[in-house]
Formats: structure tokens, sequence, C-alpha cells
């Protein structure tokens, strides 16, 4: 096992002897030892880019939109919408958050509409909060409603788009 590892990852192939024998193999075997290093390799890194991070420092007023991840650890007055959403422990949010995965460690003051929801034992929110799976730590401070959907994240329009309907 180590040795084919050793064989596949180009760092270990130190020794000549190894580099000069499998020289004529290495063709034949790098035709099949390349694709499940790009396979792994672009199943995590290229796939998943790092998280957008916002500093301590850093005060933004205004809606964010991303297709990825967002870490918060300032200030954001206004409503948030990303793949999955961080609020550090010395973060504020006051607005909407919309995410597939929140996890809150700071404050929050608005609603909170994700697929899973975690409150850790640091966290502060003041609002409702509609999730398909949640998790509340001991400690957290939490003021509001809680409500289970199906799909949280499109809860809103289910809602208008019941109300036309009985009118019409």
């Amino acid at each position: 096992m180590f040795s084919k590892s050793r064989i596949n990852e180009p760092g270990p192939k130190q020794a000549g002897e190894s580099d000069a024998k499998p020289a004529g193999e290495t063709s034949a075997k790098s035709g099949s030892t390349p694709p499940p290093p790009a396979s792994s390799a672009s199943s995590a890194p290229k796939v998943k880019p790092p998280a957008s991070a916002l500093s301590n420092d850093l005060v933004i007023k205004g809606n964010l939109k991303s297709t990825g991840d967002i870490m918060v650890e300032g200030t954001v007055e206004g409503d948030i919408r990303a793949h999955t959403l961080t609020v550090g422990e010395g973060a504020t949010v006051k607005g909407e958050i919309v995410a597939d995965d929140i996890v809150v460690n700071g404050r929050v003051i608005g609603r909170v509409r994700g697929l899973k929801v975690r409150l850790t034992a640091t966290a502060r929110v003041e609002g409702d909060i509609i999730h398909k799976t949640i998790a509340i730590e001991s400690g957290a401070h939490f003021e509001g409603t809680v409500q289970r959907q199906e799909d949280p994240l499109n809860g809103s329009p289910a809602k208008s788009g019941a109300k036309p309907a009985p009118k019409a």
C-alpha cells in the first residue's frame, strides 16, 4: 500500500533507481495513474473554491449574493444569500439570511432560512428560523419562532403562490 502511494506521488519518487526502472513502465502506468488523482483533485479543490471572508473590521450596508460560501466576521446590514454561510463569533448580521447550510456563532437580527441551520453555544438570534433540519447547542440565545419546511429556501414564494391561488 505504501509503495503504491509512493509510486503515485511525485514527492516520494526521489530514488534514481525507482525512476529509472519504472520509466518504461511509467508510460503504461501513467495512463492509469493520473485519472484517480485528477478525479480526487477535481472533486475537492477545483469544484469548491474557498469561502469568501468578510473580516471583523468590515462593515457592509447592502445585500450580499453568492453561489459559493461566505464567512462573516464583521457587520452586515442587509440580506445575505449564499450556498454556505458562517456567521463568526464576533459578527453581526442585520437582515435575512438564506443559505443551504447556515452556522451561527455570532449575532443575527432577522429571519434565517436554510436547509441545515446550526446555532452554536455563542449564537444570539433575534428572528424567525425556517429550516429543514436544525441544531441548537446549549447556551445559544434565540428569540423568535422555529418552523420546519420541506423546502425552506423557497418558503416565501410558496406562501405568496398559495395566496393568489384562492383569489383566482
